[in-house]
Order: C-alpha cells, then sequence, then structure tokens
C-alpha cells in the first residue's frame, strides 16, 4: 500500500489524560503525528482531536480502531486530504528594518495573502493561513532574510460529506 496524508478526527469526552493514550498508539507503530490540534466541537462537552499523519491506509484504519477502544471516545473516523476541507495557521517574527528595506519582503507578503499581525521598532509579525505547502512556500522565500521565530497551528478540518458522528453526538448528549 502507498502511503499519503490521512487526517484522523477523533470525538471524545473531555477527560484527562486521553491525549497521553491516543499518543501511545501512534508511539507503539512508529508512525509520526504531523499536526494535532485538539478543540470542542459542535457539541457541549464533547472534544474533537485533528490528527494528521503520513502513513498507509491499513495503518491508518488500525490506528482508528485502537483509538476507538479507548473508554471516552465516542467515534473516531480518518479521510484523506481530498475528503476534506482543511486549513493551518502560521505566524512569522521578522526584523523589522527587513520590511522597509527589503523591497521583496513586501512582495512576499502580497503574494502569499499574508497579513501583518503586529509591528514594532525591533520585529513585525506576518499571518499566514492555507494548505501547509503554501506555509512551507512562503516560509522558504522569508527564510533567506531571516526568520527570528516560527510557528505553525495544527491541521483544522471539516469533512465535505454528512458526518453520521452527529446523530451519534446527539444522542450522547441526550444521555
Amino acid at each position: 500500500m502507498e502511503k499519503q496524508w490521512y487526517t484522523i478526527s477523533v470525538y471524545s469526552e473531555n477527560n484527562v489524560g486521553l491525549l497521553n493514550r491516543i499518543s501511545g498508539i501512534f508511539l507503539k507503530r512508529h508512525i509520526n503525528i504531523e499536526g494535532l490540534n485538539v478543540s470542542k466541537s459542535e457539541i457541549e462537552n464533547v472534544s474533537k482531536f485533528t490528527i494528521v499523519i503520513y502513513t498507509t491506509e491499513d495503518w491508518t484504519r488500525k490506528i482508528v480502531q485502537q483509538i476507538e477502544k479507548q473508554v471516552e471516545v465516542i467515534k473516531a473516523f480518518y479521510h484523506t486530504d481530498d475528503d476534506i476541507i482543511y486549513q493551518e495557521s502560521a505566524l512569522f517574527k521578522i526584523a523589522s528594518h527587513l520590511l522597509f528595506d527589503e523591497r521583496q519582503i513586501q512582495n512576499i507578503i502580497k503574494e502569499s495573502n499574508s497579513q501583518i499581525v503586529t509591528v514594532s521598532r525591533e520585529f513585525f509579525v506576518l499571518s499566514k493561513t492555507g494548505r501547509r505547502h503554501e506555509i512551507d512556500e512562503m516560509h522558504d522565500a522569508l527564510e533567506p532574510y531571516g526568520i527570528m521565530q516560527f510557528v505553525r497551528s495544527g491541521r483544522i478540518a471539516v469533512t465535505k460529506a454528512a458526518m453520521p458522528i452527529s446523530e451519534i453526538l446527539k444522542e450522547f448528549q441526550e444521555n
């Protein structure tokens, strides 16, 4: 089987220690978590984990089955990039003098559709939201000028198709 990117969505009760047990499932299989985001879901008291991995479908299916064995997990799904709409965000901290001294910096900001979040005498901060490759391209373009700090969020995603989880979550909320 061929490796590709998978996004795993895990809906669970909001309990301490679950993230540690889920990450242990990946550790045992020597599969790196490439992106992780945990947030509340559309249903009160239900959390959603969004986990990005690069592996085969067979391994992904086995991982999802293991995750679902955790007591607090209500349901877990996996999707390919074609099945979802997703975004990541990044912040770039750059020396302020470059904004005025290097014309190319202004072009990078404009071409990448990024935003200036703040400007001080010492630095300015750019925000970029988009796909992983778009953020990587911006990073590569800014790197020769010197990036003081860089941080990227985990992936956030929604499915293109209707999710059966909505009915499951409604039943969970009513009980």
